[in-house]
């Protein structure tokens, strides 16, 4: 097969998707409307189907086979991302320094120790550490403030942004010493659902914890915002098992066995597609992978 069609064709024909607007497209591009139409028709004309189905004076809806070449097409420029990436790491080397931003819940002693490993493999390398609230961590990469994240998946992650699973963290049902489910040695879905909820703020992203069993809850944008709230037994709450044994609440809070625990949280390694991890960056991953293995 001759393929004469190319990567800037593509590109059009995703954003023409996405914007279902030839004209949008134009603007963005700086472009005459004519000569992103003329991209597309070309783009057709080598693959040799109809991408999009034109009527006058309405917005350009993409045709069946349109829709079986979009992700195909997001897929060849994501590709192409990393092609650069990898060869832009290539070239650079080892890092001079590597900003990290983590979610604030994100277990304290692998990171600790991921990181004292690191001084020793890396002894020049400069580090930046940033701890933020859900939602955050992925913000800084897209914002270029950050290098590498370590973050909890949720089910929305920007487009531009690579994802790796290390691990996960075991999920706990907990209340406070004064809260009256305290006494109880089992607790029924329906007897959770008679006490005030305290919830993980998810805005539009969902992770196990963040589900709504009671009428009543509070929200927040932390954990240990949650934990706090917790020890004055505003409620009961899911939490990550480290941070119901972190020092400071130790014996604050009762574990609490019941009808549903949510699955655990999935840790995960997030960078720009565009921004390949360098060679310390690699060796910090493989290092988190195994200090999380071992806390189970």
């Amino acid at each position: 097969m001759n393929v004469q069609w190319n990567l800037e064709q593509l590109r059009l024909f995703v954003e023409v998707a996405e914007k279902r607007s030839f004209s949008a497209v134009a603007r963005d591009q700086r472009k005459a409307q004519s000569a992103i139409s003329s991209a597309i028709a070309l783009l057709e004309a080598d693959l040799g189907v109809s991408l999009f189905e034109r009527s006058s004076g309405r917005q350009p809806r993409l045709t069946d086979a349109g829709e079986a070449l979009l992700e195909e097409a997001r897929e060849v420029l994501r590709q192409c991302e990393r092609l650069n990436g990898r060869a832009l790491a290539l070239m650079r080397g080892q890092e001079a320094s590597l900003r990290l931003a983590q979610d604030e819940a994100m277990p304290y002693q692998p990171v600790i120790d991921s990181l004292a490993a690191l001084a020793e493999q890396f002894p020049t390398l400069e580090v930046q550490l940033a701890s933020a609230a859900q939602g955050d961590v992925a913000r800084k990469l897209v914002e270029r403030r950050a290098d590498l994240g370590l973050l909890f998946y949720h089910d929305q992650i920007p487009e531009a942004l690579e994802r790796r699973v290390l691990g996960s963290v075991e999920m706990v049902t907990v209340c406070g010493r004064s809260h009256p489910l305290a006494h109880h040695g089992y607790v029924t879905c329906r007897e959770m659902a008679r006490h005030r909820q305290l919830l993980m703020a998810t805005q539009s992203s969902v992770y196990p914890g963040s589900e709504q069993a009671s009428p009543q809850v509070w929200r927040a944008d932390s954990f240990y915002v949650l934990a706090e709230w917790l020890r004055c037994g505003l409620g009961w709450a899911w939490l990550p098992r480290h941070v119901v044994q972190y020092p400071a609440y130790v014996g604050d809070m009762v574990e609490l066995s019941s009808e549903w625990t949510p699955p655990a949280l999935v840790v995960e390694l997030v960078w720009r597609r565009d921004e390949p991890l360098g060679p310390a960056a690699r060796w910090l991953a493989e290092r988190f992978a195994v200090q999380l293995q071992a806390i189970g």
